[in-house]
């Protein structure tokens, strides 16, 4: 599947609503988590994507500034739609290049569902805190320094 690359600017009115009702469908519905997603952060943020055979975005997450003075980026809202497909490992490889190489980062950032931690792991990400609850569900920090 090839990967679609968009500041938030650039997403077509179908590509935003698909991205949306893919994380709607995971985050809320499957995890049976109702939480506020749109928090502001979509409109500064590239949107890494793709689709599926149905028309249908397969796996998205977003990359924005956490502390652009600090060169600080941060991942998330990472979904894929399938689970072990090796999509999700393609997806998470190209945001973090993404942060290297056209946002300079130096730190890239993130909070993982801790069930998730070994999948960011293998990405060179460390988890850095104790896990804490977001929305009901554990978490952690991770960083990987650059």
């Amino acid at each position: 599947m090839k990967l679609l690359v968009k500041h938030f600017n650039e997403l077509t009115t179908t590509e935003l609503y698909e991205i949306l009702k893919t994380r709607a469908e995971i985050f809320v519905v499957e995890q049976d988590c109702p939480y506020q997603d749109l928090d502001d952060k979509d409109q500064d943020a590239i949107h890494i994507f793709c689709w599926n055979d149905n028309n249908r975005v397969a796996a998205c997450f977003r990359v924005f500034w956490k502390d652009e003075n600090e060169g600080v980026a941060q991942i998330g809202r990472v979904v894929t739609l399938q689970h072990g497909t090796g999509l999700g490992g393609k997806l998470l490889h190209a945001g973090v290049e993404l942060a290297i190489n056209k946002f300079k980062a130096k730190k890239i950032y993130l909070e993982a569902q801790e069930y998730a931690k070994g999948y960011y792991a293998r990405e060179g990400f460390e988890v850095v805190s104790e896990p804490f609850l977001e929305d009901g569900i554990p978490h952690v920090k991770m960083e990987k320094i650059i």
